[in-house]
């Protein structure tokens, strides 16, 4: 049986590409079931996201897996097989079991240790087997990922830092104030940047988040995508003294906080800290905010700088990871082998059972009329001599079912007692 995945990521294709290939949820029943249909294809599951298409299917030895499934999604996703070839790629046996388990534990992404691919591999997963294309090896192996995702979560700190600006933000808040629960937000500009700070900032436990727009149908629509509360643009000024962290993303051409501002600011909150995040280019926030007492001022540059040392963090433990999935891929190719010895030990049992059958038929004739204790007498004889035989190569067969060499010595057991016949 050959594991077998084919697919394209975002280093092998640029979006146009990717997006062209991607399944909507809607078409990946459909494609599951035609998938294993394929001639030769024993299981298939279907992994689909912004940045990864990837088939794995588990085949007979003998089928040309790869073209098989190139024509299958050239052929799903109406593409040019010639155009779609370049960007793909194909992992076969070991080096599959190795990339579903990179996979699964964030380790091929395109911001390493982001948990969000091992909740989609999941998903895809789960689809497969309710639609019955995963039972056997891949399924297996899919399981068994999951297993080795938790584990490199558990034993590296690949997921704890901050690989994004806003989420650096939120991080560097949490720094500031501890618990995030009883402090009040306010984002000035309603854009991408914002949103995803304040999505953060939810996630963080914030319950309380102004927003504040020039245009205000679009802080309407960022309030009630933040379930925060909208105030007037010409009135946020008189409302910052309120807040303990501030976002600006506004596209002003000019400051929007000043120096001397925050002071004022600062006295009417009798010194209790604020954060603020301009994550704004040009600038909203005039750097020298940052010399008044009890300011915390964070530019893109301040942010981008954390996120870099952060990356290279996660890298520095992405190779902790990759000697975990080494471990796991051998752990799970020696308890394969070991499982493939079993019809092996039957066969020599069964063929050494029809030698010794054989022989009592064959003198049968000549030991004339036996009696019951005789009868038992030859079975326990035979048996005991055939048993004794067995044993030797049977040990060695489970001694190194789990060894690089475990092959080689089957091999050998099955051509010197003729199993192959």
């Amino acid at each position: 049986m050959k594991l077998w995945i084919t697919g394209l990521n975002h280093r092998t294709a640029p979006v146009s590409v990717r997006e062209r290939l991607a399944f909507t949820p809607g078409e990946l029943e459909l494609a599951l079931a035609e998938l294993k249909s394929l001639p030769g294809v024993h299981e298939g599951m279907i992994l689909s996201t912004c940045n990864r298409v990837e088939v794995a299917v588990t085949a007979e030895d003998e089928t040309d897996v790869r073209s098989s499934i190139e024509s299958f999604l050239s052929e799903a996703k109406r593409l040019d097989r010639a155009g779609l070839q370049p960007h793909l790629y194909g992992y076969a046996d070991r080096d599959a079991i190795r990339h579903i388990f990179r996979v699964a534990a964030s380790l091929d992404s395109m911001v390493v240790g982001e948990p969000q691919i091992l909740g989609q591999l999941k998903s895809a997963y789960s689809l497969a087997k309710d639609r019955g294309t995963v039972s056997g090896l891949l399924d297996t192996v899919v399981s068994r990922a999951f297993g080795v995702a938790k584990r490199v979560r558990t034993e590296t700190d690949i997921g704890v830092s901050a690989v994004s600006i806003s989420y650096a933000a939120v991080e560097l808040a949490r720094e500031i104030f501890g618990s995030l629960k009883q402090q009040r937000v306010m984002l000035i500009g309603a854009g991408k940047m914002s949103e995803l700070a304040a999505r953060h900032l939810l996630r963080s436990g914030v319950q309380q988040i102004l927003v504040t727009n020039r245009t205000e149908s679009r802080a309407k629509a960022l309030a009630e995508l933040v379930r925060g509360t909208i105030v007037p643009y010409e009135q946020y000024r008189a409302r910052l003294k309120d807040v303990d962290i501030v976002i600006t993303s506004s596209g002003a051409p000019e400051f929007l906080l000043h120096k001397q501002e925050m002071k004022e600011i600062i006295h009417a909150r009798k010194n209790r800290p604020m954060f603020l995040i301009d994550i704004a280019v040009p600038r909203n926030i005039a750097p020298d905010v940052n010399e008044v007492d009890n300011v915390f001022l964070y530019d893109i540059d301040d942010l981008q700088r954390v996120v870099d040392e952060n990356l290279k963090g996660r890298m520095n433990q992405a190779a902790e990871a990759d000697k975990i999935v080494a471990e796991e891929v051998e752990r799970l190719e020696a308890w394969m082998r070991t499982r493939q010895v079993g019809p092996v030990i039957a066969s020599l049992q069964e063929h050494l059972e029809h030698i010794r059958r054989g022989e009592i038929e064959r003198v049968r004739g000549k030991l004339g009329a036996l009696t019951p204790q005789q009868e038992q007498a030859i079975e326990m004889l035979t048996r005991g001599i055939v048993n004794k035989i067995a044993h030797g190569p049977i040990s060695q067969i489970r001694k190194n079912a789990g060894a690089d060499n475990g092959p080689v010595v089957v091999e050998a057991i099955r051509s010197i007692f003729r199993l192959e016949e």
